[in-house]
């Protein structure tokens, strides 16, 4: 299984985050809680840019914020399938996704850490 490096998973989920919670403010909503994803993607983003100078510290911070954003987009996902809105479910969904993947990708890290270490 191909799966990408730490920091560029990083990169990757806050990038998703951002433009696609600004894209969908921007378009289809005036409550700024349609901004949350953004400032979910704003600290990973922080976490890919100081990555190499603390692996482990921003790596679990990075962590911290990508479940946040995963277990966070439940309900609006739910709300969207609810409403037959196929468009905020994809958006959604893809946000979701792109954040299990990251995860996957540092926890995959954090293994590999462990076995090099012992």
């Amino acid at each position: 299984m191909y799966l990408l490096k730490p920091r560029k998973a990083a990169l990757l989920n806050s990038l998703v985050l951002i433009l696609i919670g600004i894209i969908s403010y921007y378009y289809n909503s005036v409550s700024v809680t349609a901004l949350i994803p953004v400032f979910l993607g704003v600290p990973i983003f922080l976490c890919y840019i100081f990555y190499e100078k603390n692996n482990k510290v921003f790596a679990h911070i990075g962590m911290t914020f990508m479940l946040l954003a995963l277990v966070g987009l439940f309900k609006p996902i739910m709300g969207s399938i609810a409403r037959s809105d196929v468009y905020a479910t994809l958006r959604i969904g893809l946000m979701q996704l792109v954040s299990l993947y990251s995860m996957v990708c540092f926890i995959a890290s954090f293994i590999e850490a462990r076995k090099n270490n012992n």
